[in-house]
């Protein structure tokens, strides 16, 4: 819940050598697709029930639908849920922000799976809001002691899941608490200022994992999420610390919350996704982002997003702006080497300003002894206009355009000074053994590699045509000591002037390079990269990409 801004947290780095050796172990990523249909489009709808209890409605070309049904038409293909334990008061009235109890959940989950969604239950492991701010107990955990806690939580997990299954509902993913950067279940699980031992925390994470194991094994994967997607120290932290604690925290994904206004650039976001998915062997997932379609205030009671963040964040408030900031998140998740970045879920889309669907109670503020304005500070991130009407930014569920490039990491051929679908030109003079696939890629086996110990001059290209007219970006990763005469990523023949992308120097290690806004419009694009080098001066190039937006 973004009732309160995270502290933008920028991390300047590049792309380390150690990241990029391997770990020894094998990777297993989920998704395998080829044309990314397996890419996870999804989006957080907890508020869904409340918004239509309370008069909300929802149109696509005008005709009123189910939101659900509306999403999922456009390419939605999961939902995420939150859980909270017991969100009312001894009175029976509801903290409200969607009074996401068992039964408002299972009710949201099995709409999604009708109609052949997949489903992610966010167990926030307290009866309100979980956060970095905030890790409260369970009102009914509160008095208990350490070894009592573990097994509650344990049964709490358990039971849930065996109520879920009974109700032929297995969730398909879940995770273990909600933002837990500072751990869960206050003050035993709480990590961070003079709380330095993990030992509790891990232990209570090892508990609630364990009773989803003992309940429905292997068919659900588990998520461990933090926030501040960008704040890659953050994240080292935090897994360094709850996986050296003697417990084998048996989860699969991590999830990270990221929204480009509070948590770094997305160059921060990509090496942090990069290093933990190597790091720790684990699949990564952008479970909660959003960005504004207008500054408007829907319900004029005050918005989480304002003209600081639109600065910030770097893309207008528009629909268009939505659309190019999931864009180039898609290319950041894509970008993840050995396929491990599984795709992403839209927070909240569905929050339009109706009067009451706020993010809480006059209960809930008493509850967290909050005086804030009962509001809808979301209502301009949605997907749907203040109406409801579906915005054209609610695309973002389709499936990520394929990338048009053959043969984009050099993997093909093995050695090679020809790579399939490349060629290769040289100066006169130049030796053709200056062009070259070897090994150690960012991703993969193989990267291309311009060398020689003579002057030299060489370029790798090819032309991608049966394009759709439309823009395009495309980009590529590259070390380079950047010490050439000329040594860039080019773009033309797409019906356009060329453009070009100098390589930056890497002193560490990989970066990634980016021509933005190529708007193609004769069917097909010349892409390459371009060296005039004097001897000594090297190139290695991999992944390279070109989508459409």
């Amino acid at each position: 819940m973004r009732r309160k801004k995270m502290n933008k947290i920028l991390l300047g780095c590049v792309l380390g050598m150690f990241l990029l050796s391997g770990t020894g172990k094998e990777v297993k990523a989920e998704r395998i697709n080829e044309d990314y249909s397996d890419f996870i489009r999804g989006a957080d709808v907890s508020m869904l029930k409340e918004i239509e209890d309370l008069g909300g409605k929802f149109y696509d070309n005008g005709v009123e639908n189910d939101a659900l049904e509306i999403m999922k038409n456009h390419g939605a293909n999961y939902v995420r849920l939150r859980l909270w334990v017991n969100p009312y008061d001894s009175e029976g009235n509801s903290y409200g922000g969607g009074s996401n109890d068992f039964n408002t959940t299972l009710t949201l989950a099995k709409r999604a799976k009708e109609k052949g969604m997949k489903v992610l239950i966010d167990f926030h492991l307290s009866d309100y809001w979980a956060d970095p701010g905030t890790q409260s107990k369970p009102k009914e955990w509160a008095d208990l002691s350490y070894e009592e806690l573990k097994t509650t939580l344990y049964s709490y997990m358990k039971t849930t899941m065996d109520n879920f299954k009974s109700q032929g509902v297995i969730p398909d993913m879940i995770q273990v608490g909600n933002e837990t950067s500072s751990g869960i279940l206050w003050d035993e699980g709480k990590i961070g200022g003079n709380y330095t031992d993990f030992t509790q925390l891990a232990e209570l994470l090892n508990q609630a994992i364990t009773g989803v194991r003992d309940s429905v094994g292997e068919q659900t994967q588990i998520i461990l999420h933090l926030d501040n997607g960008g704040n890659n120290s953050l994240y080292r932290w935090w897994f360094d610390g709850v996986t050296s604690c003697g417990f084998d925290l048996d989860f699969d994904i991590i999830g990270l919350t990221y929204y480009p206004m509070w948590h770094g650039t997305m160059e921060d976001l990509q090496y942090n996704l990069n290093d933990i998915s190597i790091r720790y062997d684990k699949d990564v997932m952008i479970v909660e982002t959003a960005y504004a379609f207008t500054l408007e205030d829907g319900d004029g009671l005050g918005s989480s997003f304002s003209p600081d963040d639109e600065v910030i964040g770097g893309y207008p408030a528009s629909v268009q702006g939505q659309k190019d900031f999931i864009h180039d998140l898609e290319s950041v998740i894509l970008n993840v080497p050995g396929n491990r970045g599984l795709g992403f879920f839209y927070w909240e889309p569905e929050w339009i300003p109706v009067e009451g669907a706020y993010w809480g109670s006059e209960a809930g503020k008493e509850y967290i002894e909050d005086d804030g304005i009962l509001s809808n500070p979301w209502d301009n991130l949605a997907l749907f206009d203040f109406e409801g009407n579906a915005l054209e930014s609610i695309d973002v569920f389709q499936a990520p355009e394929k990338n048009q490039v053959v043969n984009p990491g050099f993997e093909t051929d093995g050695y090679t000074n020809t790579p399939t679908g490349w060629k290769v030109w040289l100066e006169d003079g130049t030796s053709t053994e200056t062009v070259k696939t070897e090994a150690k890629g960012m991703d993969g086996e193989y990267k291309l590699t311009f060398w020689n110990e003579e002057d030299y001059g060489c370029s790798v290209y090819q032309t991608v045509t049966g394009l759709e007219d439309g823009t395009y970006t495309l980009s590529a990763w590259v070390m380079t000591n950047a010490a050439q005469k000329v040594n860039q990523l080019y773009a033309k023949n797409y019906g356009g002037d060329e453009l070009t992308q100098t390589l930056p120097v890497s002193d560490l290690g990989w970066n990634k390079v980016v021509i933005d806004n190529i708007q193609v419009t004769n069917g097909q694009c010349e892409i390459g990269v371009y060296s005039i080098a004097n001897g000594g001066d090297w190139c290695n190039i991999d992944n390279i990409m070109l989508r459409k937006k």
